[in-house]
């Protein structure tokens, strides 16, 4: 018993010595932050004016967002209070933020309408968050409903790439844009916002690229993917992350129709959504 009792005692301070100091869990809360000021930054240069600016700065927020879970769990100084701030920080960047981005763009011209777009947008970031809290089952492959990163780069790389092809608000098109008009291009925006507002909410499995399958095999494939990638983002950042933000924006749907023709069962583990981000 004596010996056991010793045993214990030395696994308990092992484990206290292993424990990280105090000061590591301010880390990841600290990506938290700049994410959350990025996002804050983002609401600051659209209230300004400088809409290509916001964009990026959405962008900015995904990638610092992608990294304090990484942080907290390679330094194992995941804790409550990270989580709540992570959720606070992602409803300031991925939900108020893209939201009045497209409001103050062109939503504000179409009236009630654009209101009611921008708040649905808003409201479903709110929702989705507040389930990504709660849903506690879920698998690697799927998110559950597009995630709220993807939602706000879906009206960021929009306002951008248009920004970028020399689209002023509320000004004259010209070239190939020249058969739009203004009021257009309010109306797809807000398409998009209650697209994107609606989908993040709903059941639709999107790919999460987080549990690849190991075969033993280089991946060659996706290896020239990803540098094809890389090299038209370096030649066109705005227009290149507007084309992947659609396409992946609408990828849920055509896995869910593949799997409804295919007859994969609902509660299938592999096909399982998994929780929201």
């Amino acid at each position: 018993m004596h010996k056991g009792s010793c045993d214990m005692t030395q696994h308990g301070a092992v484990q206290e010595r292993r424990k990280p100091p105090r000061y590591m869990y301010a880390l990841p809360n600290l990506f938290t932050l700049a994410a959350m000021l990025t996002g804050f930054s983002s609401i600051i240069l659209a209230l300004n004016g400088s809409f290509a600016g916001a964009s990026a700065a959405i962008f900015a927020a995904i990638a610092l967002d992608s990294l304090d879970g990484r942080v907290a769990r390679w330094t194992n100084t995941q804790s409550a209070f990270g989580e709540q701030m992570d959720s606070l920080s992602d409803m300031v960047s991925f939900g108020i933020a893209p939201a009045l981005i497209a409001y103050q763009w062109s939503l504000r011209d179409l009236g009630l309408w654009g209101w009611i777009g921008a708040f649905v947008f808003c409201a479903c970031a709110a929702m989705r968050l507040a389930r990504f809290n709660t849903n506690t089952g879920a698998s690697k492959r799927y998110f559950q409903g597009l995630p709220s990163p993807s939602g706000a780069a879906m009206i960021g790389c929009y306002v951008w790439a248009l920004t970028e092809v020399g689209v002023a608000r509320g000004g004259d098109l010209s070239g190939w844009l020249a058969w739009l008009t203004w009021e257009h291009l309010s109306w797809v925006m807000l398409v998009i916002t209650l697209y994107a507002g609606i989908t993040m909410i709903s059941n639709v499995p999107f790919y999460s690229f987080k549990a690849p399958r190991s075969t033993g095999r280089i991946p060659y494939i996706p290896i020239i993917i990803i540098l094809i990638v890389v090299v038209a983002v370096n030649i066109n950042p705005a227009i290149t992350l507007f084309f992947m933000s659609m396409v992946f924006g609408l990828s849920g749907y055509v896995t869910w129709a593949w799997r409804k023709l295919r007859g994969a069962p609902e509660d299938d583990e592999a096909e399982h959504p998994a929780r929201p981000a």
